[in-house]
């Protein structure tokens, strides 16, 4: 009996994390469309629906009546491989990402992970690692020029701030002692203290290898509308085409913003001001609180993504390059010093 309701509240999980991640990437499409135009002082999509609330649908059902196309002289094959290499892992992230804390419904106690394992972190980068072959099969079996360039660009900024984001991650985990996503929001609360009053310089470096990671502004040299037209998916079309911007500029934009938070900003907890504890303005919704202050903050730093999107220029890949090796690793390392330090009164 037990068994079948482990299974029952396991498929549970599994279809509502599919169902909620494909279906808000899908419609931050509207939300960065709407951020961009009133940036640049127009109004975005208006037509589809109220203030274009239905452009996502239309959008979607315009790729999938699109013919789907194959370049001539590509590996059919691996071409298609990349798609899925891209998806699966971009989406098995938020298995390990807690949404807040335990609940009980209808008597079974049900925490808001699909699997609390001691390595998660570690499994976090592990999947994030897969998108350089995702986008390296991509670019290589387009058989094209334009697609390989933008594929290997991609690659290298990949590989630097892997590295980068590791050791930026590596001060959180120092003070929580673990790697298990959950238990570090828990020791947070525990603590009393968010992480990033401690980890200032780390939590920056990491919102600098998100963009890096996610290829956005000022880090989007892969891409390069006016020299490689869309990068390493130029050869793809139809819904294959849609599915590289949803995963990368909107799942693992929302994926790594959801570690940003557990990681540093206590996770589903309230408001933390040093030294005096949480504050919950949210009181009021009870049980429901931790959730909607996990979605704010997640909203938040979305959002702080799609305003530097839209406001700064693009790097070189040289400047790209030579900030992740030069400027972003040594700080980490400094960081990790200071960590060592103050580790022991953290813990005490």
């Amino acid at each position: 009996m037990e068994l079948g309701v482990s299974l029952l509240v396991i498929a549970i999980k599994i279809l509502v994390i599919l169902g909620v991640v494909l279906g808000v990437g899908a419609y931050l499409t509207w939300v960065e469309r709407k951020v961009a135009a009133h940036i640049q002082r127009r109004p975005g999509p208006m037509v589809v629906g109220w203030h274009g609330l239905l452009q996502p649908l239309a959008d979607g059902l315009k790729l999938i009546t699109k013919e789907d196309l194959f370049p001539r002289y590509g590996n059919k094959f691996l071409y298609n491989l990349a798609i899925v290499m891209a998806l699966v892992p971009a989406v098995l992230v938020f298995a390990v990402v807690p949404f807040g804390p335990q609940v009980e419904i209808l008597g079974v106690k049900v925490k808001p992970i699909l699997t609390d394992v001691n390595v998660g972190l570690l499994l976090v980068f592990a999947l994030g690692s897969m998108a350089v072959y995702a986008i390296a099969l991509a670019g290589w079996a387009s058989n094209s020029k334009y697609a390989l360039i933008g594929s290997m660009r991609k690659a290298g900024i990949i590989v630097s701030y892997e590295v980068v984001i590791t050791f930026a991650v590596m001060g959180p985990v120092i003070l929580a002692g673990t790697l298990s996503t959950y238990d570090i929001v828990q020791k947070q609360i525990e603590q009393g203290l968010w992480y990033i009053w401690l980890q200032p310089l780390a939590f920056v470096v990491y919102l600098f290898a998100m963009l890096a990671e996610t290829g956005r502004v000022p880090f989007d040299i892969q891409e390069a509308e006016a020299e490689l037209v869309t990068g390493f998916t130029v050869e793809y079309g139809g819904m294959k085409f849609g599915i590289f911007p949803l995963v990368e500029w909107y799942v693992e934009v929302l994926s790594l913003s959801a570690i940003a938070v557990v990681l540093f900003l206590g996770g589903w907890s309230p408001i933390n001001i040093p030294f005096l504890g949480f504050v919950d303005p949210l009181f009021f919704l009870g049980p429901l609180s931790p959730f909607v202050w996990f979605i704010l903050k997640v909203t938040l730093l979305f959002l702080f993504v799609l305003w530097l999107h839209w406001t700064l220029p693009r790097y070189r890949i040289d400047q790209i390059t030579e900030t992740a090796w030069k400027v972003m690793l040594p700080i980490t390392f400094i960081n990790l010093v200071f960590t060592a330090v103050i580790a022991p009164l953290v813990w005490r």
